[in-house]
C-alpha cells in the first residue's frame, strides 16, 4: 500500500518549496544596486576632480598668476658626444720571472719605486754561471789555437804540392781538418755566448719605465727558471690609455677622424660621472667590430701627469665627435613634451606663450633647439622652468625678481 491510499484520494502532497529561488533573486538584485550606486559615485568624483582642475586651469590663464622660475635662451657650441664605460689600461706592463736558477743576493727596488729603463732590480748569484763561462772560454781558446795550428800546416802542405814534394791526398785532408776546427771554434763560440746571456740574467734590470709593485721576493730566496712566479711587477704609468667600446652605428663618426690624423677629445671621468679625472685624445680602433655586441674596442691615450688614471681603474669616458656652432640652447627641464610633440613657454610681457620646437643634441643638462616655426624662439627669449602642471598658452605669469635673467632681449619681465 503506498501513501495516496493510506491518506486518501481528496489528500495531496504539499507542492515543492520556491522560497530559496526567490530569495537568491532578491540577493542578486540588491547586490547590483549596490554596484551601480558605487559606479555612480566614482564617476561623479571623478569628472568633478577634473571640473576642479579645468576651472582652476582657467583660472591660471584667465585671472591667476602662475609663479614660475625663468630660463634665458642662449646662442652657443654644444657638442656630441659618445658616452661609455672603459677601463685604464697601461701602454707596459712588465711581469719579470727569473730566467735561471739560483739565491737572490740583492733586491733593489723598493716597493711603489718610480723606476727608470735599465735600473738595477734584483741580482742572483752569479758564481755558478761565471764558474760555467769561465769553463767555456777556455775551451774556446784551446780550439782557436787548434785551428791555428792547423791553418798552419795547411800552408805549408800547400808549399810543398806546389813543389810536388807531397801528395794531393795529404794537402786535401789537411784542408779538411781546418774545417772541422773552423766548426769545433764555433761550436765553442756559441757555448760561451750562450754562457754569457746566462750570467747577465743573474742581473736583473728594469725593461720598461714604470712604477715598481710591492715586493714579491726577498734576498736568499731560491728562485727557478722558467717558474711562473713573478719577481716583480713594473707597470707604466705615464702616458696612460683608457680601452673602452663605441657602438658600430657611431663609427662613420669617428672613422673620418683618424683617416685624415683629426684628434678627437676623450674626457675621463671617474665612477659615479662627477669628477674629471683627466683629458686625452682618441689614439685607434680596434680592428674588428664584436658581433655578441656590436661595439668596437677604442683606445684613448691620457699624459696623466698627475697619476689620476690608476691601472685597471673603471672610468666614464666622452668622446668628442663633433661640436655643434652657433646653436640655440636652453636647459633640458625647460622642454615639456605632449607624445612625441616638444614646446616651450616663452614669457613675454608677464604672458606665457607655448611655442614648439625640435630638441637636439643634449649635452649633461643642456639641449640644442630650433623652433618649428622659424624667429619663433632666439637668443635673449625668457622660457619658463617650472610650474608646468599650472601652466596654459597665455597664462599670466610673475618672475621673482631673484630668479630675474641678467639677459632679456627680446622679452620683457616684471
Amino acid at each position: 500500500m503506498n501513501n495516496q491510499e493510506t491518506l486518501g484520494p481528496d489528500h495531496q502532497l504539499p507542492a515543492p518549496d520556491k522560497a530559496p529561488k526567490r530569495s537568491l533573486g532578491v540577493r542578486i538584485f540588491v547586490w547590483l544596486v549596490i554596484l551601480i550606486i558605487f559606479a555612480a559615485g566614482f564617476v561623479w568624483i571623478l569628472r568633478h576632480k577634473n571640473a576642479s582642475q579645468a576651472t582652476v586651469g582657467r583660472r591660471g590663464a584667465a585671472g591667476g598668476t602662475v609663479a614660475v622660475t625663468p630660463a634665458t635662451a642662449t646662442n652657443g657650441d654644444i657638442g656630441v658626444y659618445i658616452d661609455a664605460i672603459g677601463t685604464v689600461t697601461p701602454i707596459f706592463t712588465a711581469t719579470i720571472t727569473s730566467q735561471v736558477n739560483g739565491i737572490i743576493t740583492e733586491v733593489h727596488y723598493r716597493e711603489g719605486q718610480i723606476v727608470r729603463k735599465g735600473d738595477s732590480l734584483i741580482d742572483i748569484d752569479p758564481r755558478p754561471y761565471q764558474a760555467t763561462l769561465a769553463q767555456a772560454q777556455g775551451t774556446l781558446e784551446r780550439d782557436q789555437n787548434v785551428l791555428a795550428q792547423a791553418k798552419m800546416d795547411l800552408a805549408r802542405y800547400q808549399v810543398a804540392w806546389s813543389h810536388n814534394a807531397i801528395p794531393k791526398q795529404t794537402l786535401d785532408d789537411q784542408e779538411k781538418l781546418v774545417l772541422q776546427d773552423e766548426g769545433t771554434v764555433k761550436l765553442d763560440q756559441g757555448s760561451v755566448d750562450y754562457d754569457q746571456v746566462q750570467l747577465g740574467y743573474c742581473h736583473i734590470v728594469a725593461p720598461v719605465s714604470g712604477k715598481a709593485g710591492l715586493r714579491l721576493v726577498d734576498p736568499g730566496n731560491v728562485v727557478q727558471s722558467n717558474s711562473t712566479t713573478p719577481l716583480v711587477v713594473i707597470t707604466q704609468m705615464q702616458p696612460m690609455t683608457v680601452v673602452f667600446t663605441i657602438p658600430e652605428d657611431n663609427l662613420p663618426q669617428v672613422q673620418p677622424h683618424l683617416r685624415e690624423r683629426q684628434p678627437l677629445v676623450v674626457t675621463a671621468f671617474d665612477r659615479g660621472g662627477d669628477q674629471q679625472l683627466a683629458k686625452g685624445s682618441l689614439l685607434t680602433l680596434d680592428n674588428l667590430i664584436d658581433t655578441t655586441t656590436g661595439t668596437v674596442k677604442a683606445r684613448a691615450v691620457f699624459a696623466n701627469r698627475d697619476n689620476a688614471l690608476y691601472p685597471n681603474q673603471f672610468v666614464n669616458t666622452r668622446l668628442l665627435v663633433e661640436t655643434l656652432h652657433n646653436q640655440t640652447l636652453l636647459p633640458t627641464s625647460a622642454i615639456q613634451y605632449n607624445g612625441t610633440t616638444a614646446f616651450v613657454y616663452v614669457l613675454e610681457n608677464n604672458v606665457a606663450h607655448i611655442i614648439y620646437v625640435k630638441p637636439g643634441v643634449t649635452d649633461n643638462n643642456t639641449t640644442a633647439v630650433a623652433p618649428v616655426k622659424q624667429g619663433e624662439l632666439k637668443e635673449g627669449d625668457i622660457v619658463a622652468n617650472s610650474s608646468f602642471d599650472k601652466l596654459l598658452d597665455n597664462a599670466k605669469v610673475a618672475i621673482s625678481k631673484e630668479h630675474l635673467p641678467e639677459t632679456t632681449s627680446g622679452s620683457s619681465a616684471p
